[in-house]
């Protein structure tokens, strides 16, 4: 029996973003069809791994590219209509538990427009997914840098109170 990987999605008005998360997969097979199924057949360690997925709407499949790295799968489909899709799957039902919004490369609707201009960072391949790790990575180190100053300031004013207590008695 084969075992389902994590599928990550993220979507802009003229393609999806699908990210099968299975590091070292071997044996990788995708499918894609204009009609929106989507197709990943990989084994890992000798353990088979599927997935099929009807696509809310039509793809552009000459236009779609995939990208198979060591760490993970990423497909960036086309879609034939310039619109953006309620949700990902073409059935109306509760989507399988393994298939996760992919949050790094989440654009509302509204912001899109914002990032129209910058082309470079719309076509995120793997390089341009770990700059962005690394400068929120960098952000939470100053966060923490600056926590640590407060609190180290805060028991300095606590310390020279106490002292300032011991010294009028």
């Amino acid at each position: 029996m084969s075992r389902h990987p994590t599928v990550k999605w993220a979507q802009r008005s003229d393609k999806v973003y699908l990210t099968v998360d299975l590091a070292d997969a071997k044996d990788v097979k995708v499918n894609l069809e204009p009609e929106g199924e989507f197709s990943f057949f990989a084994t890992k360690e000798g353990v088979p791994y599927e997935v099929d997925l009807k696509l809310f709407d039509r793809i552009n499949v000459k236009e779609s590219k995939l990208n198979i790295s060591a760490r993970s799968i990423v497909y960036v489909v086309k879609k034939l209509d310039k619109k953006w899709w309620s949700r990902l799957l073409k059935e109306d039902a509760k989507p399988p538990a393994f298939l996760k919004v992919d949050w790094d490369k989440w654009i509302d609707e509204d912001d899109e427009n914002e990032e129209a201009g910058d082309k470079d960072r719309d076509d995120q391949t793997d390089d341009n997914i770990s700059l962005r790790k690394n400068r929120k990575r960098r952000k939470k180190s100053k966060k923490k840098k600056k926590k640590k100053k407060k609190k180290g300031l805060l028991q300095l004013i606590a310390q020279k109170l106490r002292f300032a207590c011991i010294s009028k008695e």
